[in-house]
């Protein structure tokens, strides 16, 4: 069985973007949906995992030798922007086909804005989670905290959000199982 390494954004004491007008933040909904989405997954083992230090989080994830990663994440701007992307390093074959995987199920459950899958250098914020980890990585943004509307979308299809995870996850899984 693959093993997926499930990351949650941020942690606890730094936990990432906050909703102004509900104050829930990034590591708040994001550790919640990891352990909704692990409970989801039936074809792929997945481990979640929490950041020490985002310099450590590379090596710490590598000590499980993942098939894949997923890092959960909310955006977050100008209370206004909004839409749902995926990050992957942009050398990255089997990460650009993770991104697309995970791009379509999610957007399609949350019928945000598509803003598509994004390459990343190591140097770009985010970059160095997606360059210096063994296994291919995509970084999830489904949708931007800090927008009422979408985080207020995000709650009402919550349930369809973690299957859209969920599914991706065994998506991409049973995808590395037939291209090795």
């Amino acid at each position: 069985m693959k093993l997926c390494a499930l990351v949650v954004g941020h942690k606890k004491n730094n936990p990432g973007a906050t909703n102004q007008a509900t104050g829930l933040s990034e590591f708040e909904f994001n550790e919640q949906l990891a352990i909704d989405i692990e409970k989801r997954v039936t074809q792929v083992t997945v481990q979640r995992v929490y950041r020490r230090t985002y310099q450590q989080l590379p090596s710490d994830i590598d000590e499980l030798a993942p098939d894949f990663i997923v890092s959960l994440h909310c955006n977050a701007f100008n209370q206004a922007a909004n839409g749902c992307e995926m990050l992957y390093y942009h050398r990255s074959k089997k990460g650009k086909a993770m991104a697309e995987v995970l791009q379509q199920k999610v957007q399609s459950a949350l019928g945000n804005h598509d803003r598509g899958t994004k390459p990343k250098s190591a140097e770009d914020r985010g970059g160095y989670l997606l360059r210096y980890t063994a296994a291919p990585c995509v970084i999830t943004e489904p949708f931007f905290i800090d927008n009422d509307d979408e985080l207020s979308n995000a709650k009402a299809k919550y349930e369809q959000l973690v299957s859209a995870y969920a599914v991706a996850i065994e998506e991409i899984a049973q995808h590395m199982s037939t291209s090795n």
